[in-house]
């Protein structure tokens, strides 16, 4: 594992978290232990026919909570590895680890209050629910696509508020501590960020694909027409699950006009997408990337950027890669851009590589650059040769003035040019002075002109810096760093959970009396009146072994009259009664 973790990218380094298994409680593995029960049961039917096979072969027994390194091991096989990490981190960070073949999984495990559902991503969730369907070689190569796609797309200032709202949200409903009034300020946090989205995003309309297909895909057999679930959200939701398959549910099939239909994490959805297969969600997948400015570029890409303003990369006809925020841009009478004006930290990059002394650090207050054709030499300047240089002043020691076809007009030092592989990309100018018309867009006194090598195409726009690596060392902007594992040690939880411990230690023993089984019933009875999954595990036990049927009866009344604390704990014991 830890030869992996020094494989990531640090930038992707900085969300992996040790597991620390020692800290589940019996709990813990109690809610594991009762959750995947019934998801065996109902899912042996219900979901991908991978499933259940895909649990054995990616190392998870209903017993216990797995170990993430184990699971890295079988995984690898796949083609694929998992890493460790907490709760939600930044979608961006995740895609990127997808389209590494890289599976981050929350190590976190939903508190015993959530356990038919959590909005915070956990082991449940995500070791449960997408590990085992990764076993199918075509989901595997669909989700690899997604996370390909998902590198360059671009995401909206607004964007990173939902996205700081919802992870607040769902920490606060995941916290032992937290009080109803906490849950609902951050309800009303996400709920002023949403409001605030004023269009969709790239990013979003990627993130509606994975909800409707990675989170809450259904499969339909073409031979029978049944509905089976695959999608990660369901599989790890022990009741939207159950009722989801029914009519009430609205069925879609799945196509690239899922972008358009929204959903709110913390209510069942009202209607879910099918495929019939994954090789037909690869079809999507390429459909939608045919959209991304990533893809088409141009002026439309621009567009895309400078009403993002989130870093994104512009990608020059030479090969040059400006990575910032694109503030604004000029066009020419026919529409082609003259000058993109970038503000804050702002990268110079070429092959996903940041160039010497071209990143943020040293374009920390932005860049400029002119594009297109240079009158006096009737070519661009990337295409210009030695003599047409010379013939404009750009060498070394001379002073350079041109003008270019847009009316953008330079005059000043030339200093330098800067190649990579034999390509012009960059001209450096010292006491520069760049203008069109009237207008000034560099001033001498800012220092050093670097202008792009470049004509007037853009072939492609795309979210994030070029090298994000060292555009975030350089800027320190990493987004959200890991929190360590939640642990569920609440004052309630840590006085019963030795009566838990208890009974996973005569269960694992595999020899026990009658007695050591009703001792720990009468001692629940005595102090915790109100919880039902250790009464459903005692239960369990005696009806194997076909102890106490006096015990047994007790047992199950007062599992009836537990029922009245609410609607879905009434629900998770008449399921767990039918399997026992």
């Amino acid at each position: 594992m830890k030869d992996l973790i020094k494989s990531i990218p640090k930038h992707l380094q900085a969300y992996i978290v040790d597991q620390e298994y020692t800290e589940y409680t019996a709990i813990d593995h109690a809610s594991w232990r009762y959750i995947m029960k019934l998801s065996k049961d109902f899912f042996a039917d219900n979901a991908h026919p991978i499933y259940l096979q895909g649990l054995e072969e990616t190392g998870i027994t209903s017993e216990r909570i797995p170990k993430i390194s184990e699971m890295d091991e079988k995984l690898q096989k796949f083609g694929w590895s998992a890493v460790s990490i907490t709760g939600f981190i930044p979608p961006a960070a995740f895609l990127e680890m997808l389209s590494l073949n890289l599976l981050p999984i929350a190590c976190d495990m939903r508190k015993l209050k959530n356990i038919e559902y959590t909005p915070a991503p956990d082991i449940v969730h995500e070791a449960a629910g997408h590990a085992p369907i990764i076993a199918d070689k075509d989901y595997a190569s669909f989700l690899n696509k997604f996370g390909e796609v998902a590198r360059r797309v671009i995401f909206a200032k607004e964007d990173c508020d939902v996205y700081e709202a919802v992870l607040d949200l769902s920490e606060v409903k995941e916290d032992p501590k937290s009080t109803d009034n906490d849950i609902e300020d951050s309800q009303e946090r996400l709920n002023k960020a949403y409001s605030a989205v004023n269009y969709v995003s790239e990013a979003t309309e990627l993130t509606r694909i994975g909800w409707w297909s990675i989170e809450y895909g259904l499969i339909k057999n073409p031979e029978t027409n049944k509905f089976l679930i695959y999608g990660a959200g369901l599989l790890s939701s022990v009741g939207e699950s159950y009722h989801c398959l029914s009519d009430a549910v609205k069925k879609v099939p799945f196509t690239l006009d899922c972008v358009k239909q929204d959903y709110d994490i913390t209510k069942p959805q009202p209607q879910l997408f099918y495929s019939e297969s994954f090789k037909e969600m690869e079809e999507v997948i390429d459909q939608f990337a045919a959209t991304l400015a990533y893809t088409h570029g141009g002026v439309k890409g621009l567009e895309k950027a400078v009403t993002a303003q989130t870093v994104t990369t512009t990608v020059l006809d030479s090969g040059l890669q400006v990575g910032g925020v694109l503030d604004k841009f000029r066009t020419d009478a026919e529409g082609n851009p003259i000058y993109l004006h970038f503000t804050g930290p702002t990268q110079l990059a070429y092959q996903d590589k940041q160039m010497e002394n071209q990143g943020p650090k040293y374009h920390l207050h932005g860049f400029g650059t002119p594009l297109g054709n240079i009158t006096e030499i009737n070519t661009t300047a990337h295409h210009a040769t030695e003599a047409d240089r010379e013939k404009i002043g750009c060498v070394a020691g001379k002073r350079a003035k041109f003008t270019f076809e847009s009316g953008v007009h330079l005059e000043g030092n030339f200093k330098s040019m800067i190649d990579q592989q034999g390509l012009g990309l960059i001209w450096q100018f010292e006491d520069c002075t760049v203008k069109l018309g009237d207008e000034v867009l560099f001033d001498p006194s800012w220092g050093t002109f670097d202008m792009a090598c470049a004509g007037t195409h853009i072939p492609s726009v795309f979210g994030g810096a070029a090298d994000r690596e060292a555009y975030i060392e350089e800027t320190g902007t990493q987004h959200t760093l890991a929190r360590p594992q939640k642990k569920n040690h609440s004052e309630e939880a840590l006085a019963i959970a030795p009566l838990y411990q208890k009974l996973r230690d005569l269960r694992a023993s595999g020899s026990f009396t009658e007695d050591e089984l009703t001792n720990v019933y009468f001692q629940l009875k005595e102090s915790f009146p109100k919880d039902w999954l250790l009464r459903m595990e005692i239960l369990e036990l005696l009806v194997e072994k076909n102890m106490a049927e006096n015990i047994q009866t007790e047992i199950r009344k007062d599992l009836d009259s537990l029922k009245s604390l609410s609607p879905s704990i009434d629900t998770l014991i008449e399921r767990g009664l039918r399997l026992i």
